[in-house]
């Protein structure tokens, strides 16, 4: 009886090559791996033609499904190696570390030495560094696969022994029973009888596992550990979610290039320069032949003046900024994203174990024809095919239970009218399994437990606002059953409610949802009536709103009587309309308004076609008697965002130049900031034409000249006429 101990690189290429040669060597009759034990029922799944890494095993507890792990596999992996070895030659294959049971019962401050999330430094990385690399599969290649092909694991035990030593005794405690855990499965796999076993397991863990460790140690060590129901299943996974840089404490630097470098064979150089051209011509780049043909040239010699067998990633990327992208940067973002990472999102059967929320999601995917995938890409819906409106629902049902997977490009609450198009951005992130196994709570299918989502939100909303943007969400979505919940709680609380200005800042989402509830065909009979309600009571409560305001307070609510103004306009029902230009008449002819928002009311009247007196009313606000701080504000709400009301009218522009000089010199350096700001939101041409109208207003008319002759000058005046697109007065009939 034999146990061979086989120290790996998580998610290392060169290990996983090594990995395979020894194991066709050793040809054990047990394998056993470290992962979970619990997902050993599932690991049949791995075989399966339909399991395309990179996937990963997720572990939560059935009792908060928000405490999960994952234990992610790619095709580099060592560890998928061993099992896809042992599942072809029919050796039983086990996981042996710590249980995911133990682990998620764990206090959340021990969740980061979890196998997935541990920050211990990486040991073959470290002795990377010490020679002299920054890729540790770069020194994995270079030392040990490209120099020999010798005892490679005994090399790197001996190297994780002396890295022991140096570190101590001792240890985390989680990593002390990990350990302890493993060295008991190893034990069962010998009692059982099996002559050859194999360990696969991080370089780290080597010299504990054939260390001479009493059984009744490591009982005592696992003694008392909390215990959690656990369920498991396979997900699909993203090479993104590899990466270092996404927080996963195992990562590696470059996926993409991983899986290159462990399934290109030969010519790995040749093979990466070759598909980052194909790349860049695809961009519409000029890269051709002989671009790749002198990168490589030139990633090899980088090589060999270092010292290197065979040119990384490191003279790649030289070679490809230099030779491929011509010394520019940019091209060279879009190869680490598409190769260097690279975006691949696996697959696992359909005979995985899945919550039936998450089932129903994969049902509609297949009947929608909508794939999830790592890449992001946008997808224009047409709400007028009854395909594109249900995946527009069924995207905005998953918002709800807060699985983004889809983010409206251009927001919809943005858009000024109903439109039948939707842009949406999809992209879809491993994470979102574990929050559709968390919605499992609201209903099996996505449907149910949306609309139940929708109604506990309703129960439980603070306030209008809130309620408000449940109703939208709700007619967006197509959940018709929560309906009356919303509705009964927002006419409730907007019965209760005497704040107008929170009675404002809830009329926008209601009215959008009307707007795309007819557009969807959804029925929005009792929105309506609380829209109606709405509108008069934001009407009546305005003059109270409006009163005793500051400078602050005078902007706040100026910026929502302009929401309120625009969503009238969008919901273009003229009672409405009427009531809401009334109330607004009222409210400038109120005793003292505010300037600001006198002015900015009179311009939203005059544009409505309600204020024939502008020039009355500038005139009074611009009278001696008026303070200029006033004046200004009253300015400021006139004119601010648009000059074409003084552009077109002379009259106006005369008033206000003949105002500017009249004010007083001690009130100047109130009034001219006030003006350079309101000023300063017109468009530069916009400022040049007003500047040309008031120059023309002070300029003298130039004389008339006296010598001129009809006569003379009628031939010039006839050919200037024939260039003018003049229309002829029609002949009289006799």
């Amino acid at each position: 009886m034999t146990v061979e101990v086989f120290g790996i690189r998580h998610h290392g290429p060169g290990s996983a090559r090594a990995l395979r040669r020894a194991l066709e060597a050793y040809r054990p009759d047990l394998v056993l791996i470290e992962g979970p034990p619990e997902a050993d029922p599932l690991l049949a799944l791995a075989a399966d033609p339909a399991m395309t890494p990179p996937v990963a095993l997720l572990a939560y507890t059935l009792t908060d499904p928000h405490r999960a792990a994952f234990w992610p596999f790619a095709s580099f992996t060592p560890e998928w190696t061993a099992l896809r070895h042992a599942q072809a030659r029919r050796v039983p294959v086990r996981f042996i570390d710590l249980p995911a049971a133990h682990t998620l019962a764990a206090p959340p401050e021990a969740l980061a030495t979890a196998p997935t999330e541990r920050a211990r430094v990486d040991p073959l990385g470290v002795l990377a560094e010490v020679a002299g690399y920054a890729d540790a599969e770069r020194w994995w290649d270079d030392v040990v696969e490209l120099r020999g092909r010798g005892d490679v694991f005994g090399v790197v035990a001996e190297a994780m022994e002396a890295l022991r030593e140096e570190a101590g005794p001792g240890g985390p405690e989680r990593e002390e029973q990990r350990e302890a855990w493993m060295r008991q499965a190893v034990r069962r796999g010998v009692r059982e009888g099996f002559e050859r076993i194999a360990v696969v397991c991080g370089a780290w863990h080597v010299p504990a596992l054939r260390a001479k460790v009493p059984a009744s140690r490591d009982a005592a060590t696992l003694k008392g550990l909390p215990k959690a129901k656990v369920a498991m299943t396979w997900v699909p996974w993203t090479h993104g979610r590899l990466a270092r840089e996404s927080g996963y404490g195992a990562g590696v630097r470059s996926p993409g290039w991983y899986r290159h470098l462990f399934e290109a064979v030969d010519r790995p150089v040749e093979r990466w320069l070759t598909e980052s051209a194909r790349l860049l011509r695809e961009e519409g780049l000029a890269v051709s032949s002989a671009h790749v043909i002198e990168a490589v040239r030139l990633a090899e010699a980088l090589a060999a003046l270092r010292g290197r067998p065979l040119a990384g990633l490191d003279e790649l990327t030289e070679a490809t900024v230099a030779v491929l992208c011509e010394g520019a940067e940019l091209p060279l973002e879009l190869i680490r994203r598409r190769m260097v990472v690279g975006e691949a999102l696996g697959s696992v059967p359909e005979s995985t174990p899945m919550v039936p929320l998450q089932r129903d999601l994969l049902a509609q995917q297949k009947r929608l024809r909508l794939k999830p995938s790592a890449d992001p890409r946008e997808d224009a819906l047409d709400l007028r095919r009854p395909v594109d409106l249900e995946r527009s629902r069924l995207l905005h049902r998953l918002r709800v239970l807060d699985v983004a997977w889809g983010t409206p490009a251009a927001d919809v609450s943005s858009r000024s009218q109903g439109t039948f198009k939707e842009v949406w951005a999809l992209v879809w992130h491993p994470e979102f399994d574990v929050r559709l196994i968390e919605a499992g709570a609201w209903g099996t299918t996505v449907h149910d437990a949306a609309t139940t989502r929708i109604q506990a939100e309703a129960a439980d909303a603070p306030g209008l606002p809130e309620l408000t943007a449940l109703a939208e969400r709700a007619l967006l979505a197509g959940l018709d059953e929560a309906l009356p919940a919303v509705m009964s709680a927002l006419a409730d609380r907007a019965t209760a409610d005497g704040d107008t200005v929170r009675l404002m800042e809830a009329l926008p989402p209601l009215v959008r949802a009307l707007r795309y509830g007819d557009v969807r065909g959804t029925p929005t009979g009792p929105l309506r009536t609380v829209v109606d309600g709405l509108v008069v009571r934001v009407c009546l409560g305005l003059p109270r709103a409006a009163a005793s305001l500051d400078d602050d307070a005078a902007r706040a609510l100026l910026e929502r009587i302009g929401t309120v103004h625009e969503t009238l306009a969008l919901l273009d029902e003229p009672p409405h309309t009427a009531r809401w230009l009334d109330a607004l008449a009222a409210l400038i002819d109120a005793p003292a308004p505010h300037g600001l928002l006198e002015g900015r009311l009179t311009r939203l009247l005059h544009d409505a076609g309600r204020l024939p007196d502008l020039p009355a009313r500038l005139s009074r606000a611009a009278s001696p008697g008026t303070p200029p701080a006033h004046t200004a504000a009253w300015l400021e709400g006139l004119l601010a965002g648009n000059a074409l009301l003084l552009i077109h009218d002379a009259a106006l522009l005369a008033l206000l130049d003949s105002w500017h000089p009249a004010v007083p010199a001690d009130a100047v350096t109130a009034a001219v900031p006030l003006l350079r700001r309101t000023f300063a939101t017109h468009t530069p041409p916009e400022r040049r034409t007003l500047a040309t109208r008031l120059h023309n207003l002070t300029a003298p008319a130039p004389p008339p000249p006296e010598d001129l002759d009809p006569a003379r000058a009628a031939p010039a005046m006839a050919t200037v006429l024939s260039f003018l697109p003049l229309r002829p007065a029609p002949e009289e009939k006799p």
